[in-house]
């Protein structure tokens, strides 16, 4: 009887290790739940690119936004490069947490876009109110500038820039990677002033020279981070800002609103042009002494071209155009007066007041002829050349 039950046991233990090697070979079903992000998927044949399967354009540009792929790469490495899929179910430590951060990051990743679009045109590409081409004017999105995209069809690409929000061209749009790859070209690391005034000096020193006060908000282009200071660029000078007063990040430019291009009522028509003109040139380049509205001008030699076409003779100088004309305060200037800015006590640089508190200016090397707020730095003094 005994050597029965021992010939039994011996039975069905050789029969469970039997049936393991078959249970191995079995297939394990997929256990990742539903809603759980797979970063192992493969995406599926025909749609690089894309989402949704959709085609990719001719041009190569894809269809959609074409931002899952980086958003996976971020959330990979926030999720420590971690498979996930039927294998790590048992075992995953991820928090909900864990995954709303991959997301951020993966949306950091595109400049706080989700969608990227990037205006692919020589000068300004019109934002319209509807998708239609005789539809009303809301805004402009200049050359390079970033956008979030809403929706698209084949021609038209819904988008919101700044405080702007309406349609624009498919045509000159980048989206997907081709806007990625272009971002990483344009993007310019920014300081953004955290204080009420903040102190711009000449070196990196409490001791240094005060040079300007500039308000908050406003943000100046980086040029290296030193310690506990940032040097930054003020028009073609650069000076430095303590690091515990701005926020330093990336940024890529954004529409401007019809508002920030129109003027108010009360403005003779010389000086709507004068503004109007000025305009023309946004974007073209700076150089240093040069003259020219198209291949590149200083700020003196911007106002001087400019002025040139409506008859007004002016130096080349910024110290010798504020002693041109009459003398007002700031607060009287109206479009067409010009606004100067100095270093120290000594005047470095002009720009034209265009209305609504901001003047069009030839900044720098890296913006060329831009539009700034007139307190973007402490105006020095403001000027009227054209007596009307």
């Amino acid at each position: 009887m005994m050597k029965r039950k021992t010939l039994l046991i011996i039975i069905c233990v050789m029969l469970i290790f039997v049936s393991l090697p078959v249970q191995a070979s079995m297939p394990v079903p997929d256990l990742l739940p539903f809603g759980q992000l797979d970063l192992d998927e493969e995406p599926v044949q025909g749609a690089e690119g894309t989402e949704g399967g959709e085609p990719a354009a001719e041009n190569g540009t894809p269809v959609d936004g074409g931002t899952q792929e980086d958003a996976e790469e971020s959330a990979m490495e926030i999720l420590e490069e971690d498979t996930i899929g039927s294998g790590m179910i048992l075992i995953a430590d991820k928090t909900a947490e864990d995954y709303a951060l991959a997301y951020e990051r993966a949306k950091n990743a595109n400049w706080g876009y989700t969608n990227l679009g990037i205006s692919n045109v020589s000068d300004n590409l019109n934002i319209r109110a509807i998708a239609a081409e005789d539809g009303r004017l809301v805004g402009k999105l200049p050359k390079d500038a970033a956008c979030e995209v809403i929706d698209m069809d084949d021609t038209w690409a819904h988008i919101q820039s700044g405080e702007v929000d309406g349609y624009v061209s498919r045509d000159y749009l980048l989206t997907g990677v081709p806007a990625k790859f272009r971002a990483e070209e344009l993007a310019v690391t920014v300081a953004t002033v955290t204080t009420d005034s903040l102190k711009v000096r000449a070196e990196a020193n409490t001791d240094s020279e005060v040079i300007t006060l500039v308000p908050r908000g406003e943000e100046l282009e980086v040029s290296a981070v030193e310690g506990d200071w940032v040097k930054v660029f003020l028009d073609d000078d650069e000076v430095y800002v303590s690091g515990e007063y701005v926020e330093v990040s990336a940024e890529l430019g954004t529409a401007i609103t019809m508002s920030e291009l129109l003027y108010g009522q009360g403005i003779s028509d010389v000086r709507v042009d004068i503004c109007q003109y000025a305009k023309e040139f946004l974007g073209n380049p700076y150089v240093w002494g040069g003259t020219s509205l198209t291949k590149g001008a200083d700020c003196s030699g911007f106002v001087l071209s400019v002025f040139k076409k409506y008859g007004v003779t002016l130096p080349h100088s910024s110290r010798a155009q504020a002693n041109c004309g009459t003398t007002i305060k700031v607060s009287e200037a109206k479009p067409g007066d010009l606004i100067f800015y100095g270093k120290g006590k000594t005047i470095n640089h002009v720009a034209i007041y265009i209305g609504g508190g901001q003047v069009i200016h030839a900044s720098n090397p890296r913006t060329g002829i831009r539009i700034s707020k007139v307190s973007y730095r402490s105006p020095f003094k403001a000027v009227r050349i054209l007596q009307d």
